[in-house]
């Protein structure tokens, strides 16, 4: 069968200037703030500021495996990768958050056993370490909040960052509960928030990457509406076998059949330029492949002898 192909895979996704570098300070800040949580908590015995510290190191090392997914999906395609390598942001994000439903329920388990054997807590440290941690998670979301925008990798990666700020938020708000009444329970009621928070963000996002993964159609696309747009078009007789899938987040791909009449064959380049054009405009399909046909018995493919009866 002829197959005209259309060779350009679409944009390259959108970047910020410098984006790599602020990874890389986002990485360094959290993991000094990591270190001083866990000392702090320690000393305070604090099991939600233990758990901040706990999601922070996560936020570092989210980062981290955006920062790697980020440097690879860059590299151009190659003889095995002839759509290049985008998809290992989608890889780095289903890792993380997959790990994010991991701390979520572990610091589900420690919170309830907190509830039940609620310990003395240092309110002071932890309202002091909290506050310092906040800061430093409004910086790491400021260096990232621009790339999250684009980047379900880097997104997710954020998503670690403002949960740790809400957390933060969390404990110094429990913190001085502790010191004025001596809820020592709002220590565990805290964490449970954290992780609920953790749980709910995770279970939003973690569909999207496994939905390109598995390359389904995009969330965005109804493939009967796709199919019915490119019928409408002139000359166009049936369109099927149709297939549509995120080649990584920002490029779609599609691959059809298109029936055309044979009176209509010297116009095949037109129509063919007419879809495209379609499919592009209307639903940001960039990269197509389409295989013209004439119908008849089994519609026959395109430059093959006329049916006889």
């Amino acid at each position: 069968m002829a197959g005209l192909h259309h060779h350009s895979h679409g944009p390259v996704p959108p970047d910020t200037p410098g984006g790599d570098r602020k990874l890389v300070w986002a990485i360094a800040v959290n993991v000094l703030l990591t270190v001083a949580q866990i000392i702090g908590g320690v000393f305070s015995g604090s099991l939600a500021l233990i758990a901040d510290a706990i999601h922070n190191l996560s936020d570092a090392a989210a980062l981290g495996i955006a920062l790697i997914a980020r440097k690879i999906a860059r590299r151009p395609a190659d003889a095995n990768h002839t759509y290049g390598h985008g998809r290992a942001e989608m890889i780095g994000a289903f890792f993380n958050l997959t790990w994010l439903i991991f701390i979520g329920l572990f610091l589900i388990v420690e919170a309830v056993d907190r509830l039940f054997d609620p310990q003395p807590v240092e309110g002071w440290t932890v309202v002091i370490i909290a506050g310092i941690a906040l800061a430093v998670d409004v910086v790491t979301a400021l260096l990232t909040f621009a790339m999250a925008r684009h980047s379900l990798n880097i997104r997710a990666a954020f998503i670690h960052n403002i949960s740790d700020a809400l957390a933060s938020v969390g404990v110094i708000v429990g913190g001085t509960l502790i010191i004025l009444y001596g809820w020592l329970f709002v220590d565990a009621v805290v964490t449970l928030a954290i992780a609920g928070y953790i749980l709910v963000q995770a279970a939003l996002e973690i569909p999207k990457a496994v939905n390109i993964l598995m390359q389904g159609v995009p969330a965005e696309i109804v493939v009967e509406d796709v199919t019915a747009r490119m019928q409408e078009t002139e000359g166009v007789r049936d369109v099927h076998h149709v297939h549509i899938w995120n080649i990584d987040e920002h490029r779609r791909s599609l691959e059809a059949h298109v029936v055309i009449p044979r009176e209509e064959m010297i116009r095949m380049e037109s129509i063919k330029n007419a879809l495209k054009t379609i499919l592009t405009d209307e639903f940001d399909i960039a990269h197509s492949t389409l295989e013209f046909e004439f119908p008849g018995r089994d519609d026959a493919p395109l430059g093959a002898p006329a049916p006889t009866d």
